[in-house]
């Protein structure tokens, strides 16, 4: 009886996991010389094309969080590209080498920039896109790629930045933005200070840009990863995961795509 009972669980199991219609494919894409490893995920039940979110990941690189938000992004109907800033699928645990690759990016717009259209590129190509509905969704580091591709003009319907770094060098320019923007951050951030919000506020409404800042009460930096609060103890940074704000940012980012993609 417990052995026919055990046959059954388990087949019951087998088939549910069987029955998961999101689809992860790795892509070997290239910007330049360099080789680039990144994520194609959407939902193979959903028939004909939808809109895509260029997926753009923190300081660590490519990692299980990352990854992840590709997929609830899949199950929400979209096809979400896991970008490769780093090349070769580049991914550290700890932020001595964490910041040198990040330095090493973001201190080069230009290669930035083109490192980001190389994804861009792939997704929009996909099968199941419609290339003229896409959007950008980054964290940490990532959503300051994503809003420095919406300062530059990329060609995206929207942009969505978790607990990101508000500066830059190329300010954006009235006319220049085509995205609408929207803002996640922790209040309690230390990593970004109350007037780098403020300039940022100033220089989004000099540019006329349509964009909404949200600030949560009681989130520091990182609070959409599960691997926050072990990471910031480990190294002492101030990274937190916080269950709550990271329901209602990711509620937030799911209602603004939703509008701005037309889904």
């Amino acid at each position: 009886m417990f052995r026919f009972v055990g046959a059954v669980l388990f087949a019951l199991g087998a088939a549910a996991a069987g029955a998961s219609t999101i689809k992860e494919e790795p892509v070997v894409y290239r910007d330049g010389d360099v080789t680039l490893r990144g994520f194609v995920v959407y939902d193979d039940a959903v028939k004909g094309r939808r809109p895509g979110v260029v997926v753009v990941h923190e300081w660590w690189g490519i990692t299980k969080h990352t990854r992840d938000e590709a997929r609830r992004l899949a199950a929400e109907g979209y096809t979400a590209f896991v970008a490769d800033m780093y090349g070769d699928g580049k991914s550290v645990d700890n932020p001595t080498d964490a910041s040198g690759l990040m330095k090493g990016l973001m201190g080069n717009p230009a290669g930035m920039q083109a490192r980001f259209n190389a994804a861009l590129a792939e997704l929009r190509k996909h099968p199941t896109v419609d290339a003229a509905r896409i959007a950008a969704v980054g964290y940490c580091m990532g959503g300051a790629v994503a809003l420095n591709m919406a300062r530059v003009g990329a060609d995206l319907a929207g942009v969505v930045a978790f607990h990101a770094s508000l500066g830059t060098a190329t300010p954006a320019a009235p006319g220049k933005v085509k995205a609408k923007v929207l803002v996640l951050n922790g209040a309690d951030d230390p990593l970004v200070k109350p007037d780098a919000i403020e300039a940022f506020k100033r220089e989004m409404e000099a540019a006329k840009v349509d964009y909404r800042f949200v600030n949560y009460p009681g989130a520091v930096h990182a609070f959409t990863n599960p691997e926050a609060t072990e990471k910031g103890k480990k190294f002492n940074l101030p990274l937190a995961y916080h269950p709550e704000v990271d329901r209602q940012a990711k509620a937030e980012a799911t209602k603004f795509l939703g509008a701005v993609l037309k889904k």
